[in-house]
């Protein structure tokens, strides 16, 4: 087993692939992940098809789909299937020692899936007992007991301040710190698959204050607006307007650079942090026989449309960073950008490759060593009033919303903003037409009931109420900012 690659699984909680620098973004400070694609390949089309945390962690660690894993609701207490073993499993079946430190969104929270070990970081989430995490026991052991949110800032809001502990306390510190810790615990006789989870930038949003004064002079330009956005509301999708009005108090450009600042500052930090990592697998003689994976479970719309946060299919909350480092003698051309569409499903298969191991037939996947090409992505989240479906090609992006029966078209070739819906334009017929069959392919369970002789029928057009909406139940409207604020435990 000597001679088998190690693998290095970086992933960010809420990282849209814009993000960086050598994505062409110049506001942002990514040197780390520009050099690393530089030396790899990044993929410019690589999708998000459930953009919220738990299915498409549950997509990436599983190689499957949401319709086979069962998840499109964000379901906090759903136990991963027993008849699905995971990556990290695989990993370990083939003789490896699998390790992972930081977030894993799963339930039961201790639940391992497949590592050897997890040093858990959960954000403050306390599910079925779990008391404390590995991050918040280790503040304890420091003298910060039930300090880790003492900062004051909300795990779902846009405010900042600097970090309240010495950096050495931060939670992307105590990750980065950990991994390489287990990366010099390595045994030698045998190869690793480690996972590192950062669950920044994700926020709440509380860097370091070295890495805010980073862009104290910075002149951000303010987040694209689609023209479609300025319709009556009566005739905006309704799942736009549940979210847009979650953030409205970045009403001015003032405020959506307080937000910028912040986002900006702590991908960063999380950036340089990546360094310690790759050093610490040089230092080890390790890194020449490590293949190397950074993405995102989703992205951040940081203002694009007015929408901050991520649920909905617009470029910024689904398409994600990916960035592949493959081995030297593995025959891939590296120093370049990959067009093709890639999901997260893709990780699990790819990764698996690269190492020598085989596939399991079960994986829905495909490894990116293969000359394949995906001609759609079909995404969806949510099965209530929120509800939205997708189908993603290179250049077409078809948005529906069964509220209403309310569908979007984006030429992503000339618009790769979704400033201008052309769903009512008569020469993209054709392209509405041909990719509305497409996602009435894929609809299944509850969907159901949005057809009609095989036609999308919906349901009817629900009026959007914020105080109706603080009444109706729904958890997560409930759950944001001052409503799921957290103190000092």
């Amino acid at each position: 087993m000597a001679d088998k690659k190690n693998v290095l699984l970086i992933t960010v909680d809420q990282w849209a692939g814009a993000y960086l620098g050598c994505a062409g973004n110049r506001e942002i400070l990514t040197p780390s992940l520009d050099e690393l694609a530089r030396y790899g390949i990044r993929y410019t089309n690589a999708i998000s098809t459930t953009p919220v945390c738990i299915p498409a962690r549950r997509e990436m660690m599983l190689g499957v789909t949401s319709k086979t894993h069962g998840d499109r609701i964000f379901c906090e207490t759903l136990t991963m299937p027993s008849d699905i073993p995971s990556m990290a499993q695989v990993f370990r079946d083939n003789g490896y020692q699998a390790y992972g430190v930081g977030k894993l969104h799963v339930f039961p929270q201790r639940d391992r899936i497949g590592f050897d070990d997890v040093i858990l970081h959960e954000e403050g989430r306390h599910k079925a007992g779990m008391v404390q995490d590995d991050y918040e026991r280790f503040l304890a052991r420091n003298g910060h007991a039930g300090e880790e949110m003492a900062h004051g800032m909300c795990n779902n809001n846009y405010f900042y301040r600097p970090f309240h502990l010495d950096e050495t306390m931060t939670p992307t510190n105590w990750a980065t710190r950990e991994m390489c810790e287990t990366i010099l615990r390595k045994d030698p006789s045998r190869p690793a698959f480690w996972y590192l989870s950062y669950a920044a930038p994700h926020p709440p949003l509380a860097p370091p204050k070295e890495y805010l004064k980073f862009y104290d002079n910075a002149e951000f330009t303010d987040p694209p607006v689609g023209e479609w956005t300025k319709k009556d509301p009566s005739e905006l999708p309704f799942g736009f307007q549940y979210y847009k009005n979650l953030y409205n108090w970045f009403d001015t450009k003032e405020r959506r650079d307080i937000a910028k600042k912040a986002y900006y500052a702590t991908c960063t930090y999380i950036d340089h942090q990546i360094r310690l990592v790759v050093g610490t697998l040089r230092e080890q003689g390790l890194l020449e026989d490590t293949i190397i994976l950074f993405t995102a479970d989703h992205g951040e719309m940081l203002g694009t449309h007015g929408l901050f946060g991520k649920f909905l299919m617009y470029e910024n909350s689904v398409k994600i960073p990916f960035i592949l480092s493959p081995p030297a003698d593995c025959n891939m051309v590296c120093n370049r950008e990959d067009d093709r569409i890639v999901e997260l499903r893709d990780v699990m298969p790819t990764l698996l490759t690269l190492a020598g191991l085989p596939v399991p037939d079960y994986v829905e996947g495909t490894s990116l060593t293969e000359d394949y090409e995906r001609e759609y992505s079909y995404g969806e989240l949510w099965e209530d009033d929120r509800a939205t479906r997708m189908i993603r090609t290179k250049t077409r992006k078809l948005i529906y919303y069964p509220v209403g029966n309310l569908s979007q078209l984006f030429d992503l070739e000339k618009d790769p903003m979704e400033l201008t819906d052309v769903a009512g334009d008569p020469a993209y017929a054709r392209d509405l037409e041909e990719l509305t069959e497409k996602l009435i392919s894929h609809l299944y369970g509850s969907d159901e009931k949005l057809l009609e002789n095989g036609k999308l029928k919906g349901l009817p057009q629900k009026k959007y109420d914020f105080s109706a909406s603080l009444q109706d139940g729904n958890k997560l409207f409930q759950g944001r900012d001052m409503l799921l604020q957290r103190g000092i435990r």
